[in-house]
């Protein structure tokens, strides 16, 4: 995973307590990167997995709380980062969509090593989507809290399923967004 998503997570969870109970958490586990992330950097997910989990612990919140609560995080940095991909948007599943055919392909320009989770997206009608996600990593609750994040950002709210189709090591998931009638 590309550092910048270390990066970040620190952050946010230093802004969520404080800078001494993360290092607490990064001294305390054993970490191959010793804890030191650079933005351009790759990291095995593992490594963040056990961080949200040490954070979970020592915050006192359930390890899929603080991914979702990430996603959100993590979108808003997309937006204003990166706000070319949204401004063209008219609606979240238009962004939705394009994670796979627009956004990723940039991503692959700049980092040609990242490994990217496929995102599978079918339109039910104008008001329903599904939208898989496809990975070795368990971060379906990142990806929610991307989802809610991307709603909220263009002012649509919706109820949002997740059926768990996830086999062996691999993780599928498919959030079934429904919007709410206007």
């Amino acid at each position: 995973m590309k550092g910048l998503i270390f990066v970040e997570l620190l952050k946010m969870a230093e802004k969520a307590s404080n800078e001494d109970l993360v290092d607490g958490v990064l001294d305390g586990l054993e970490l191959e990167s010793g804890g030191a992330y650079s933005v351009v950097g790759s990291y095995s997910c593992s490594e963040l997995v056990a961080i949200v989990g040490g954070l979970s612990e020592k915050m006192n919140a359930p390890a899929s709380a603080l991914q979702e609560q990430f996603g959100h995080w993590m979108f808003d940095h997309f937006v204003e980062n990166f706000g070319q991909f949204f401004s063209e948007k008219h609606s979240a599943f238009d962004m939705l969509e394009s994670i796979d055919q627009e956004v990723h392909v940039e991503v692959r320009k700049l980092y040609p090593d990242a490994e990217l989770p496929r995102f599978e997206t079918k339109r039910l009608s104008q008001t329903e989507m599904t939208m898989t996600y496809i990975s070795a990593r368990p971060l379906q609750s990142f990806c929610h809290g991307l989802i809610e994040s991307c709603l909220a950002h263009y002012g649509e709210a919706a109820q949002i399923t997740i059926d768990d189709q996830s086999h062996n090591e691999a993780t599928q998931v498919v959030f079934n967004i429904s919007l709410d009638a206007a």
